[in-house]
């Protein structure tokens, strides 16, 4: 069945319908990771989004359900330049177009990605429909495809209530603003008992609860729309309980003592980015997801001070909270999928609320 993906300037290509054939209109980003689709499609990061694949060949080692990030596929659409017939991995449990349709993820392949991609680099991040309607009308859908804006997603994607992994080491309370599963086990892996609250848990429960630290995870979506979770974050910050941040953590931490947030153009997607340590002076490969930065310029140096830098643009990808047990980070250091290189700063997380004790 052919397939339709309609840019918000007007571009169209026509390609091949993979999984659903709902129509949907989403915010279109590219990711440049050349393994690990099915984190990439069940990272709960992707809510509001419909994903591009810059590596052409997607599905080629097939499903195994044991790689999920989350229980579901998060993205609106998914976007490949092939989509393989044949997969070949002693782990593989199904076809990635099964998943697709298990999951309601309407798609489009045979399309030139890399065009694509250029036009999301040069343009920035637009919005898009995929649709199986050939007898679309661009007049009617363009002004549609422009109205679309991401919405409500932490709400979304956030637990219902409350859960526990047990463990004999220190307790950490895990906000979960859209958490890959990796994060709670990158911890529960080092002995930590984690309890995992969904988003908009009050601080003072968290804090009831006597936990050795607190970890907040990443998450979907603009970080100044979380304005009732950055009130309870303020709380956090002002208690002495070590705190360790990903990605929306970070940016959420940074709004909560005075600093600003913007969109970047077309964003960080991908398991190949570089982040420097501005201290050591040493460069990491890091998985990351994200479309939105902290301001460096609107930080105050008495509140936190740059930890990490993009390698590639400069922008900020950590930051250090002056006379507090907080650090923050930008990118990914659970990975799942991508490298390994900044796992360690889970262990300087330990050692952390080792200190507290």
């Amino acid at each position: 069945m052919k397939a339709f993906l309609i840019l918000e300037d007007g571009t169209v290509f026509e390609g091949t319908s993979i999984g659903s054939t709902r129509e949907v209109i989403s915010e279109i980003v590219f990711n440049t990771s050349m393994t690990g689709y099915l984190e990439v499609l069940t990272d709960p990061s992707y809510a509001g989004q419909a994903v591009t694949m810059t590596y052409p060949l997607i599905g080629n080692y097939g499903v195994c359900y044991k790689d999920m990030e989350s229980q579901k596929a998060w993205p609106d659409g998914y976007i490949v330049r092939e989509l393989s017939r044949m997969a070949s991995n002693f782990r593989n449990e199904d076809p990635i177009q099964k998943f697709l349709l298990d999951n309601d993820i309407p798609g489009i392949c045979g399309i030139d990605t890399r065009a694509l991609t250029k036009i999301l680099r040069e343009k920035g991040t637009m919005n898009g429909m995929i649709t199986t309607n050939e007898n679309y009308n661009l007049d009617e859908v363009l002004p549609k495809i422009k109205e679309y804006s991401v919405k409500g997603v932490v709400r979304k994607v956030t637990c219902s209530e409350k859960y526990v992994l047990t463990g004999k080491g220190p307790k950490v309370a895990l906000m979960d603003f859209g958490a890959k599963k990796n994060i709670a086990r990158s911890l529960n892996n080092r002995g930590c008992e984690v309890t995992v609250y969904p988003a908009y848990t009050k601080a003072e429960e968290i804090l009831a609860s006597n936990p050795d630290g607190i970890m907040l995870s990443n998450g979907p979506g603009d970080p100044k729309e979380c304005v009732e979770i950055i009130e309870e974050i303020k709380k956090l910050y002002n208690s002495n309980v070590p705190i360790f941040a990903i990605c929306l953590g970070h940016q959420l931490m940074a709004l909560a003592t005075g600093a600003d947030t913007h969109r970047l153009k077309y964003g960080h997607r991908g398991a190949n980015h570089p982040v420097k340590d501005l201290k050591t002076g040493k460069c990491y490969i890091s998985s990351q997801n994200h479309g939105y930065v902290v301001d460096e310029s609107t930080l105050d140096s008495k509140v936190a001070v740059p930890a990490f830098e993009n390698v590639n643009d400069k922008t900020n990808e950590g930051l250090e909270y002056v006379g507090k047990n907080i650090f923050t980070v930008q990118f990914h250091p659970e990975a799942c999928a991508g490298p390994q290189d900044t796992a360690y700063l889970f262990d300087r997380f330990m050692d952390m609320m080792k200190k507290e004790d």
